[in-house]
């Protein structure tokens, strides 16, 4: 395999062991990044913030500082709710309806998120749904494209419309799942998705790197969610999580927690990651 070639992007020197950090040229920046606010004065959109995960993040980073835009697809109720509670926080919050499997719906997102704050600095790809089939010959081809439409199609749709409005800074932050690592024997069709949008955040991360936007994505573990307590039988939600690590699911705000380190400041040198906030599942991710 041919090396890739390297620059000169600072001062020729050498030190002994174990080095003074006072020579060095330039010197290190050590002092800290962090500090409350860390989002203040940022537009964010949160697709599927009315509930869940979305919802803990779009509450966190309006607790951080950031207008928040909610795409959700129907529970009009809880986008209400949540919009009140950010608002409650003292924060901008602009609520659109529709599906984000429709391309031309997720180009009106990014429209009016730009119409109504003039700006786009984070984009949170969250909205997703999954179906169980205990075989392949269960998924109709019907379910398959409305999964992946979803799940995947949102995701770059949305990323290609936004980013045009993105700048040096800017973040994009993509929900993949622990089931695109070690897959999923009754979502196989979900499954795929969430490795797809694991591929996605690598490659754009890549292609993006030099403009200085982060891509990069967290992949949860089981979460308590309105998702699960829609899609599983009464036996499997009483038993949900109970098989990870640390014996139970998490909850919503102990993931949100790694979207705001990604959209902050302090993941200023990350990009193509991926955080796994999963109970202590292994993944090797």
């Amino acid at each position: 395999m041919q090396k890739k070639s390297k620059t000169k992007i600072r001062p020729l020197q050498k030190q002994q062991k174990p080095g003074l950090e006072k020579s060095l040229s330039p010197l290190p920046d050590s002092k800290p990044i962090s500090q409350d606010g860390k989002l203040m004065g940022k537009t964010a959109v949160v697709s599927g913030g009315d509930s869940g995960i979305g919802k803990a993040t779009a509450l966190l980073f309006a607790k951080e500082g950031a207008d928040v835009v909610i795409p959700y697809l129907s529970e009009t109720s809880d986008a209400k709710d949540t919009k009140k509670e950010i608002e409650a926080l003292g924060r901008r919050c602009v609520l659109i309806k529709g599906d984000l499997g429709k391309e031309n719906h997720c180009k009106k997102v990014i429209a009016k998120t730009i119409s109504e704050f003039g700006k786009l600095d984070i984009l949170v790809n969250n909205a997703g749904n999954h179906w169980e089939a205990d075989q392949i010959e269960d998924i109709s081809t019907e379910q398959l494209m409305k999964t992946f439409h979803s799940n995947f199609f949102s995701v770059f749709w949305l990323t290609k419309y936004a980013m045009k409005h993105l700048k040096k800074g800017s973040s994009i932050i993509n929900t993949t799942s622990v089931t695109a690592y070690r897959g999923s024997d009754h979502l196989m069709d979900y499954a795929a998705t969430k490795g797809a949008i694991l591929s996605f955040t690598r490659s754009l991360s890549a292609n993006v790197a030099s403009k200085g936007i982060g891509v990069n994505a967290v992949a949860p573990g089981p979460i308590w969610t309105p998702l699960i307590a829609s899609s599983f039988s009464k036996k499997e939600i009483s038993e949900f999580g109970s098989d990870t690590p640390m014996k139970r699911a998490g909850e919503p705000n102990e993931v949100a927690t790694c979207f705001l380190f990604l959209a902050s400041e302090d993941a200023a040198y990350m990009t193509g990651q991926v955080l796994h906030p999963n109970g202590g599942e292994i993944v090797n991710g």
